[in-house]
């Protein structure tokens, strides 16, 4: 009796299963910049993910000048601020608000109590932020379509890397479908957009 002819494996898997290992390793980097954005951007109402605000106290000597601007140079001189104002103005009859490159101080002007309140940035998160939410416009589009096609092919050529019952006619394909029906679902039990 001749035996049963066994199926011989797809030659192509092994090109594809190459060519998803190697797309994936260009990928990783900017999977990284994306899901790291993604997830401080998905948090902004809880946090700013691109500055982390400060406030400091400092004291000055008093009496300051009556002059606004003699009284804010006096200030930047004893705080040793070397970088000029934007602005000073009065915020009310006995404070001087003086403005600066992402600080103010608020002056008390009989006391000489100094409240300081400014932003630093967030180097890496706001980087990424930038980058996922395209503020570089131009070229970064063309890099993000690209990143966007290799995602869509590791999603494509993941779903036929196995054969069989561990493969998308098997649990693979069982898998898909819950994927798929996340979005689904949250959308239709939302009541969506």
């Amino acid at each position: 009796m001749p035996e049963p002819e066994r199926r011989r494996p797809a030659r192509w898997r092994p090109w594809l299963r190459a060519l998803h290992r190697d797309i994936g390793y260009v990928v990783v980097g900017l999977t990284f910049v994306y899901a790291l954005s993604g997830l401080a951007v998905n948090h902004i109402a809880d946090w700013d993910p691109n500055f982390h605000n400060y406030e400091a106290r400092h004291q000055v000597a008093v009496p300051l000048p009556e002059d606004d601007r003699a009284a804010a140079d006096r200030v930047l001189a004893e705080l040793a601020i070397t970088s000029p104002p934007t602005e000073v103005y009065r915020s009310d009859a006995r404070e001087l608000s003086i403005l600066l490159e992402g600080s103010t101080l608020h002056v008390d002007l009989d006391s000489g109590a100094v409240l300081e309140d400014g932003q630093r940035p967030r180097l890496v998160l706001r980087v990424a932020n930038w980058l996922h939410l395209n503020r570089g416009k131009k070229a970064w589009t063309y890099i993000a379509d690209g990143y966007a096609v290799f995602l869509l092919f590791l999603a494509a050529s993941g779903l036929f890397m196995l054969p069989g019952r561990k493969g998308l006619v098997g649990r693979g394909g069982v898998l898909v479908l819950l994927g798929i029906a996340v979005p689904v679902l949250y959308v239709t039990l939302s009541g969506g957009p």
